[in-house]
């Protein structure tokens, strides 16, 4: 029987053997990412992005429509991080009722190019946009630093997320601790109870809608600093039903930070695209 030739290993391949166990799992692990990366890169060659807001070819988000975007400044209510006309200090929302969580911190307003891009990374499968959007995410912590150890996407129930192909909140999510390098949890949350869509509903209807959808199924995050990351913020009862969620399984602090969040007064969405929503969520 002849003997079978096997060519001497490659450098790259010795240095692979020589890796404690660990290493070498984690270096295999990242293959699929390497593989979704090439992907990505062919589908940007037969297929360019183009601008969401103005069809520019070449990116996603183009550097004049991104100077387009509101974003969120000082002075806010430290709490719900609306903006207050003076110095910083409680809005009178927060100080009739303050939210469960230690605070909400919004990027942008939820208008123009951004509400669009949040529309179709949502709505629309352009999953694409996980990366500009969660570098929003990430400029603005590396400018507004927050008390977190670990990263929880807002989960969608099972039935949505299966519909919809993937969670909005969990790609942000990843993208984000990529670039600032948190761990995340994205199971031990979840959404146990399917619920209504927001979008509609006032402030009581919303707060009422999410009760007891949540639950922390888990002791991972006991005593920890909990940073929440979800696209849309209007009134906060999501992040607030996830908030108390997590602290009946004894997390130590509840942090949300969103990409956008309506301004009072519900200029956030127009007609169409509540109804567009309302269509899509209701399937």
């Amino acid at each position: 029987m002849a003997a079978r030739f096997h060519p001497p290993p490659t450098a790259k391949q010795k240095a692979l053997l020589l890796m404690p166990a660990r290493s070498r799992t984690a270096a295999f692990s990242s293959l699929p990412e390497l593989a979704q990366r090439i992907k990505a890169g062919i589908l940007d060659l037969l297929f360019p992005p183009r601008c969401v807001g103005c069809r520019t070819v070449g990116e996603w988000l183009c550097p004049r429509c991104r100077a387009q975007i509101e974003f969120i400044h000082p002075p806010i209510c430290p709490r719900c991080g609306r903006p207050v006309l003076h110095r910083p200090h409680l809005c009178a929302v927060c100080r009739r009722a303050p939210p469960p969580l230690d605070g909400i911190r919004a990027v942008a307003y939820l208008e123009g190019v951004l509400r669009e891009a949040i529309h179709r990374f949502k709505y629309e499968n352009l999953q694409a946009l996980a990366l500009p959007l969660g570098r929003f995410l990430a400029e603005y912590l590396a400018r507004h630093p927050l008390p977190a150890e670990v990263v929880v996407p807002v989960p969608l129930h099972p039935n949505r997320e299966a519909e919809r192909g993937y969670n909005q909140s969990a790609l942000l999510a990843r993208q984000l601790v990529q670039q600032v390098h948190l761990p995340m949890v994205e199971d031990s949350l979840q959404r146990v109870r399917e619920t209504l869509p927001q979008v509609g509903l006032n402030v009581q209807e919303r707060r009422e809608n999410v009760r007891h959808a949540f639950l922390c199924v888990d002791e991972r995050l006991r005593g920890k600093q909990v940073l929440l990351i979800d696209d849309v913020c209007t009134t906060g009862a999501t992040l607030e039903a996830c908030s108390t969620a997590l602290r009946d399984r004894g997390v130590r602090s509840v942090w949300g930070l969103v990409l956008a969040r309506a301004r009072r007064g519900g200029r956030g969405l127009t007609v169409c695209a509540r109804r567009t929503i309302i269509k899509q969520d209701a399937r």
